[in-house]
C-alpha cells in the first residue's frame, strides 16, 4: 500500500517506487520462491520426507542428522523461509508416522534453515543485498561459495548441538482432536 500511495502523493515518482524491481537480487529471490512452490506441487517434498524417514530407519539421531543436512543443503540454494514451508509438512508427516512429538523435529528444522543462510551467496536475501552493494561501490562481490567455509562448520555444530539439546524439547505427542475439545 505504501509503494502504491507514495507516487500518488508525489513523495516519489513512479519510476523511483518501482526501481527496486530492477535489482537482480529481487528477481532472484522471487524465483527462489517459485522453485520452492514447484518442489511442493510436484511432490518432490513429500518424496524427500519419505526418503528421509526410510533412510533414518528407527534411529531418531539419524533422522535428525539427515533432516538438518537436507534442510541445510536445500536452504543453501533457496530462501530459508521457502525451505521451512516445504519441510513443515514433511516433518509433520514423519512425526505422525513415528508417533513422536513434532517439536522434536521442528526446532532442528528451524535451526538448520537459519544456518543454511550462511552457506552460499543466494541462501538468504542479506547476502545478495550486501553483494549487490559491494559491486555497486566498485568492489569485487562475493563468489557463490564465499560463505561456505564459515557456514558449513556452523551447520555441523548446529547438528551436534541439537543431538544433545533435543532432550529439552517436548517429547509429548499432541492429543488427538477429540481430546482437545474445550470443556
Amino acid at each position: 500500500l505504501v509503494m502504491v500511495s507514495m507516487p500518488f502523493t508525489g513523495i516519489v515518482t513512479v519510476n523511483e517506487a518501482l526501481a527496486g524491481f530492477a535489482d537482480p537480487s529481487i528477481i532472484l529471490i522471487a524465483a527462489l520462491f517459485v522453485i520452492g512452490e514447484g518442489l511442493v506441487r510436484t511432490g518432490v517434498a513429500r518424496r524427500l520426507g519419505d526418503w528421509l524417514d526410510a533412510k533414518a530407519g528407527s534411529s531418531e539421531n539419524r533422522l535428525l542428522v539427515l533432516l538438518m543436512a537436507a534442510v541445510g543443503g536445500l536452504g543453501s540454494l533457496m530462501s530459508s523461509t521457502a525451505v521451512v514451508a516445504i519441510f513443515i509438512p514433511v516433518v509433520l508427516r514423519i512425526s505422525q508416522n513415528r508417533g513422536m512429538a513434532p517439536s522434536r523435529l521442528m526446532m532442528p528444522l528451524s535451526f538448520a534453515a537459519l544456518i543454511s543462510g550462511m552457506l552460499t551467496l543466494v541462501a538468504t536475501a542479506p547476502n545478495l543485498v550486501v553483494n549487490a552493494e559491494l559491486i555497486r561501490q566498485g568492489s569485487q562481490g562475493f563468489n557463490f561459495f564465499s560463505f561456505t567455509p564459515f557456514g558449513l562448520p556452523l551447520l555441523v555444530l548446529g547438528i551436534i548441538y541439537m543431538l544433545f539439546a533435543r532432550g529439552l524439547l517436548s517429547g509429548k505427542s499432541p492429543a488427538p482432536a477429540a481430546e482437545r475439545r474445550p470443556r
